[in-house]
């Protein structure tokens, strides 16, 4: 991905409201430079969302396949047959 949108952060003292109404129309992020080095990143509510909830998702992945590699892991029946025997005796 090239980040194309960026902007010294005196830009975005002088244009904030300009900037979140662009963020969100553009749908797209901005990097925010200080002394000439990318200090920040700004991007849409919503985007940021999106992101967030990949990334959880990303990680439950990441989890259950190292938890595989490990070998722990059960049958489906024998799982069921587990969670019957926990849970539906003790009513």
């Amino acid at each position: 991905m090239k980040l194309t949108n960026i902007k010294p952060v005196s830009y975005l003292k002088a244009h904030a409201s300009e900037i979140l109404r662009n963020l969100s129309e553009a749908g797209g992020p901005m990097i925010i430079t200080q002394n000439g080095e990318g200090k920040a990143v700004l991007q849409d509510i919503s985007t940021y969302e999106q992101t967030q909830e990949t990334l959880a998702l990303l990680k439950i992945l990441a989890l259950g396949r190292k938890q595989v590699e490990a070998g722990e892991v059960h049958d489906m029946d024998a799982a069921f047959e587990e969670i019957r025997r926990n849970h539906l005796t003790d009513e």
